[in-house]
């Protein structure tokens, strides 16, 4: 018995596949690029790209996580068309080689090619959008925040986990930075505590609630803004521009609504709260 008999015939995740496949399909001559017929066989791309998408769909929390519960979970194989002999993936490998095709930005053509599905079968229209940002929490904590080319004044009392007092030490992006995760920025969202993350903003449409479009970003503050710019303008690269853009009050800035205006959208932005930002509105206006 394989796999494919005990998933159930009406079960969603069997369109998922066969949308991921023909998508896969298209992106063949991109893998065969990059990869040489020489050296010690990886894993295969198409694999790692479906194996990214199980992560994304079942909120699988980490790569050795997902290794772990391949040895066992059906639909996991099946999806990825592997046998119940077959042997599933050593952690660290598995890691190295989706970083390695991460980096050669083949993930966004794959996206980019399942939204252009969407497209061609009339699900994603012009008209109403949403954009949306949030903060991702990087993996560094925050001990690993210190002084930019400093060095700790007194030796730590425990080299694994040492203890750190920052009472009386001010914190910020120009001055520290992480020492496992020098990209990431100290940032809060929500009257939350500040911790090291990454922006990321996603654009939707609005008919049918799909995903056009997603970015992260440095979390510089103005990434919300910039980066939803920038997705606009990938959708007007392939042939789709937004009627009207709707996003929260995040995106009140004079430079966000005055660039989407410009771009031929209606930007339909709730007012701030934020009674700083919004005499800076006012003074702009004027």
């Amino acid at each position: 018995m394989q796999p494919a008999q005990r998933v159930p015939q009406g079960h969603p995740i069997r369109r998922v596949k066969a949308l991921a496949d023909a998508q896969l399909a298209a992106l063949s001559p991109v893998f065969d690029a990059m990869y040489s017929g020489k050296g010690r066989p990886s894993i295969p791309p198409e694999v790692l790209l479906k194996a990214c998408l199980l992560i994304a769909l079942y909120s699988v929390r980490s790569e050795r996580q997902f290794c772990e519960r391949l040895e066992y979970d059906l639909l996991f194989r099946f999806f990825l068309d592997m046998g119940l002999d077959e042997p599933g993936f050593d952690a660290s490998s598995f890691a190295k080689n989706k970083q390695r095709l991460l980096k050669a930005d083949v993930a966004r053509r794959f996206f980019e090619g399942v939204v252009g599905q969407a497209k061609g079968q009339g699900l994603i229209s012009a008209e109403h959008f949403t954009v949306d940002g949030t903060l991702i929490e990087a993996w560094a904590g925050v001990k690993s925040f210190k002084k930019k080319g400093g060095q700790d004044e007194e030796p730590p009392n425990d080299k694994g986990n040492p203890t750190v007092n920052f009472h009386g030490e001010k914190r910020s992006n120009p001055t520290h930075e992480s020492t496992t995760d020098p990209e990431s920025r100290l940032a809060r969202k929500g009257g939350n505590g500040a911790k090291l993350s990454y922006s990321a903003s996603v654009l939707m449409e609005n008919r049918t609630g799909l995903v056009a479009d997603i970015t992260v970003e440095l979390a510089t503050g103005e990434a919300e803004w910039t980066g939803a710019l920038k997705m606009l303008d990938r959708q007007k690269q392939n042939g789709l521009t937004p009627t009207t853009l709707g996003a929260d009050a995040g995106y009140d800035v004079q430079r966000f609504v005055d660039a989407t205006r410009e771009r031929g959208i209606t930007p339909h932005v709730a007012q701030t709260r934020d009674v700083r930002r919004a005499l800076l509105m006012v003074s702009r206006k004027r």
